[in-house]
């Protein structure tokens, strides 16, 4: 069986950066938990960070970020590929299996196992199961509203809780501004 429930995304928006993430996590047809921590703050609280994947792999990539945001003096988009290369590289980081969204005071991007750091164009990116619908909503919410950055993250969150039947609307939002 495969573990599966989580919908992270991550918005920057007139100056502010929102991550969100539901709180289930699903093992088969069953609900585990449905109040799980998938967003944190990190490098006394400059950065925030959402996953998606295994729990215990998620928290081992999260310390290695934190010293690579460290080494490069909080700067988020060298931290970012530092970890990503260290990542696709290292035999024991390779086999790691999840995905981050990191957001600091001037944007968010995506990290990825395979090497990926995505800076989005719309400076709106989502992972995991109910993603694609969250990401569809906070791009309509972005293009037709004045919403705030950490409004449409919530919004998109609740939108996918009704249509994603991994993510529920038990969310927590964390947000930044510059």
């Amino acid at each position: 069986m495969t573990m599966h429930g989580t919908t992270i995304i991550g918005i920057h928006r007139n100056g502010k950066t929102a991550l969100c993430g539901d709180g289930q996590v699903t093992l088969g047809d069953s609900i585990l938990k449905g109040k799980a921590q998938k967003i944190r703050r990190i490098f006394d609280g400059k950065v925030i960070v959402g996953f998606a994947g295994a729990t215990a792999d998620a928290f081992s990539l999260l310390e290695k970020f934190e010293e690579k945001l460290k080494t490069n003096k909080g700067n988020l988009r060298k931290a970012a590929i530092e970890l990503a290369k260290d990542w696709r590289q290292d035999r024991y980081l390779r086999r790691l299996e999840a995905m981050l969204i990191a957001g600091d005071k001037d944007g968010v991007l995506l990290i990825s196992g395979v090497g990926d750091v995505l800076d989005p164009d719309d400076n709106i990116i989502a992972i995991g199961s109910g993603g694609n619908y969250a990401l569809s909503a906070a791009r309509a919410l972005a293009a037709n509203t004045k919403l705030g950055a950490k409004e449409i993250a919530v919004e998109s969150i609740r939108i996918a809780s009704e249509i994603c039947v991994f993510t529920n609307n038990n969310y927590l939002v964390e947000e930044l501004q510059s």
